[in-house]
């Protein structure tokens, strides 16, 4: 496409907070698409990586780390500066959303992130427990600014690829699964609608299901951690404990399970890693295959939001996690890091489009457990492709950078709607949006299930009865 289109035009200045991997690429899709006052946009980062793409524009690049003593007195003139409502843009790490959220609101800005990122030390904090150090108590923190201060200037929690444009399509597979079982019901407009649909369809559970096979052109160097986005921020979740959404029709959990304090809570934890943690999952183009479960926002957001409540209790709800299997040389990466009894490497590098030589990250949602079994639908975008669409980003990086353009546009568009996760966002809109730097979106039904695949060479613990229990998801 040569022949963009311009969504809006943001009133007040733009601060971009972080200008790694994603902020770089994020840059020239709002100069694509939106119109602005240059003058007014700056660039904050402590690392000076990416200045030179601030520099060749004449944007202000501030090399500094935003930090819980100084946000306030960095961010505020710049958010206010020249007047009209302003823009917060966080794509950074160690940088409290919560917080930053509530000052953008304080003054009238509009936000967006794609993480709910806690400020610096949090995730290695060793005075704090494995459920203080959970996605879902950061989340908790978000829903409690939320309760606090309903409505107001709009701040968009957590809208990136996973979490974000994968809760979109959901929704998106969850219609096109109802058409193809012929359930014959009308699209849901609340989101005790689109829960009533998902247990009508009979849905048990959602993977977000991504095969990441962008080859670089040189091996991975020993003590060198790779990987196709922010290194840092996969480090941070992928120490975290493994956190998924948790069912209503699940039977079973490991010994090393543990629930919540709320006994209502939509999510459950293991004692142990995300990225040492492996699950049974299906994509089409490699079928079958392991993934680590990695704990996400989505994971949690989206089992509480198709929840479905008798009398003050779930009585539908569906399991729900990451089954990520990332680039090869990321996967060395954490090979190497948990080899070495957890030190992580001296370099953390994500490999530009330069530095790979083909792929695609096949992205989506695998609703199983229904009548016909399971349906993947996502994105099958490939390198090649990115790179006729948009700069300084990979096929993994476009497909968040685009759903951080969705968030932008639906936030200028409804300004008023206060703290939002995307499950909450109006989704056929935000997908019209991304669409253009997706590649193919299609879906798939398959008939594979986790029982299939097994050697039989050693006795195993499965339930049978049910192949989508996760006791037969678990690599155990």
């Amino acid at each position: 496409m040569t022949d963009w289109p311009v969504y809006g035009k943001i009133e007040g200045p733009i601060v971009i907070v972080g200008f790694g991997s994603i902020g770089r690429g994020t840059l020239p899709l709002i100069e694509r698409h939106f119109e602005y006052d240059k003058s007014r946009m700056v660039i904050i980062d402590p690392d000076p990586l990416n200045k030179w793409i601030a520099d060749e524009r004449g944007i202000p690049f501030i090399q500094k780390h935003v930090t819980r003593e100084n946000y306030k007195e960095l961010l505020t003139p710049l958010l206010t500066n020249g007047g009209g409502q302003g823009f917060c843009v966080n794509l950074s790490v160690d940088t409290g959303s919560v917080d930053i959220m509530e000052l953008c609101r304080s003054l009238g800005a509009l936000y967006i992130d794609t993480v709910n990122e806690p400020w610096l030390g949090f995730y290695f904090d060793k005075s704090k427990g494995p459920a203080e150090r959970s996605n879902y108590a950061l989340r908790e923190m978000t829903l409690a600014a939320k309760r606090r201060n309903p409505g107001g200037p709009t701040a968009v929690s957590t809208c990136g690829a996973n979490p974000g444009m994968v809760s979109f399509f959901v929704k998106q597979a969850a219609l096109n699964l109802a058409r193809d079982l012929n359930l014959n019901v009308p699209d849901p407009t609340t989101r005790e609608e689109w829960a009533s649909l998902l247990r009508h369809a009979g849905v048990k559970g959602i993977h977000i299901a991504e095969r990441d096979t962008q080859r670089t052109k040189s091996p991975k160097p020993r003590n060198v951690f790779l990987n196709t986005w922010s290194v840092e921020g996969f480090i941070s979740e992928g120490l975290q404990p493994a956190e998924l959404g948790w069912g209503t029709h699940e039977k079973w959990m490991p010994d090393y399970a543990r629930r919540h304090d709320d006994p209502n809570a939509p999510a459950i934890y293991l004692m142990r890693p995300g990225a040492d943690t492996r699950v049974r999952t299906w994509c089409p183009t490699p079928g079958p295959q392991y993934g680590f479960l990695v704990t996400h926002n989505e994971s949690i957001s989206i089992t509480d939001y198709f929840t479905v409540f008798e009398d003050g209790k779930p009585v539908y709800r569906p399991t729900c996690h990451y089954a990520y299997h990332p680039a090869d040389d990321a996967v060395l990466s954490w090979f190497e890091l948990f080899g070495s009894g957890g030190k992580v490497q001296d370099k953390l590098h994500v490999l530009d489009e330069d530095e790979l030589t083909d792929g695609i990250d096949e992205l989506g949602v695998l609703l199983y457990g229904h009548k016909k079994n399971a349906y993947w639908y996502g994105s099958q975008l490939s390198l090649e492709e990115t790179r006729q669409l948009a700069p300084y980003q990979n096929a993994t990086g476009l497909q968040v950078t685009s759903a951080v353009l969705a968030g932008m546009v639906w936030a200028l568009e409804n300004p008023n709607e206060g703290i939002v996760e995307a499950d909450e966002m109006e989704f056929k809109r935000c997908l019209e949006i991304q669409r253009p730097y997706l590649g193919p979106v299609k879906g798939y039904y398959t008939d594979w299930t986790p029982l299939d695949g097994r050697p039989g060479l050693f006795p195993e613990d499965l339930d049978e009865s049910d192949p989508w229990q996760f006791k037969n998801i678990l690599v155990r």
